[in-house]
């Protein structure tokens, strides 16, 4: 669960290190639905690393391992979601669209199985019915699990909206999803989804997530954040001049390729930099870094751009 909740929040490194103490403790312990979440939680991080051919094979093995459990409908409604839309991503709509044809009713109608079938309109380049696919879970009639999945809808719904040409349209899913990810910072569904682009087309000062956004953008161009905890004590080595100028962009909303564009450095230098400020300053994410440094007075303490 620790691993999980570490790739959900997109510490996809310190969350592969848990998967493998699991792993190592299945060893002895083997039950069946902890292997379940093995595999499910396996499949997560490879779909958020964009890897969907692992994540796919580790869907599947839980898929597996579901239908030998009793009473695990929804781990199953889980597993049956990731599974087609990974299908779908690598380009087997039709394998996708056969998983969903034997499923029975309740499931099929479900959010969940929405969003599914929304993923396999959009790779097959008809955002239209994308839409479609999503409505009943965006206007709350479809049964779903949790928050995630109505997140997940506006993505889909953002990212179908963008294929159409509509940008206005896409910037307010987007936000609606933003929304939702703030009270858990959750991050992995951006990455799921390939969010990216819909992302970086969000202007910056309309929205009222600049720091989760920010952060979200950081781990989609690879810049995970430090899995530290923030500690008052100061940094045990000091931030390079490189480092600090990074630094003083942090507060605002820009990107990292717009950090990278003011400072007329590479985005490789400014994901550099920001890792080692992460490591420094003993935090976890960018929002968190502008506290500590204006806690340490490395920045003012309302400094704007």
């Amino acid at each position: 669960m620790l691993a999980a909740t570490l790739i959900w929040t997109g510490e996809f490194d310190e969350g592969e290190r848990w998967l493998q103490r699991t792993r190592q403790a299945l060893q002895t312990d083997t039950g069946p639905d902890i292997t379940l979440l093995l595999h499910q939680t396996a499949g997560l991080l490879h779909a958020g690393r964009g890897r969907h051919h692992e994540a796919l094979e580790e869907f599947g093995a839980a898929e597996y391992r579901g239908s030998q459990l009793a009473d695990s409908q929804a781990l199953a409604t889980r597993t049956t979601r990731w599974l087609p839309a990974t299908q779908a991503r690598i380009g087997m709509t039709g394998e996708a669209r056969a998983l969903l044809a034997a499923l029975e009713d309740d499931l099929a109608n479900s959010g969940e199985i929405r969003n599914a079938r929304a993923v396999i309109f959009l790779a097959e380049g008809n955002p239209a019915a994308a839409l479609a696919a999503v409505a009943d879970v965006l206007d709350g009639t479809a049964p779903v699990l949790g928050d995630v999945t109505v997140m997940e809808a506006h993505l889909l719904a953002g990212l179908a909206h963008r294929q159409l040409g509509d940008q206005r349209a896409a910037s307010q899913a987007a936000e609606r999803a933003l929304a939702l990810a703030e009270p858990d910072r959750l991050v992995l569904p951006f990455a799921m989804t390939g969010s990216r682009e819909l992302l970086e087309a969000l202007p910056r000062h309309q929205t009222a997530h600049g720091a989760l956004l920010a952060d979200i953008l950081d781990v989609l161009h690879g810049s995970s954040p430090a899995a530290k905890e923030q500690s008052p004590s100061p940094p045990t080595e000091e931030l390079s001049p490189g480092e600090l100028r990074v630094l003083r962009y942090l507060p605002t909303n820009l990107s990292r390729p717009e950090i990278a564009s003011e400072l007329s450095v590479s985005l490789n230098t400014v994901g550099t930099h920001l890792r080692s400020i992460y490591a420094k300053l003993q935090v976890r994410d960018r929002s968190s870094a502008v506290q500590r440094a204006r806690e340490l007075r490395l920045l003012a303490a309302s400094r704007t751009r």
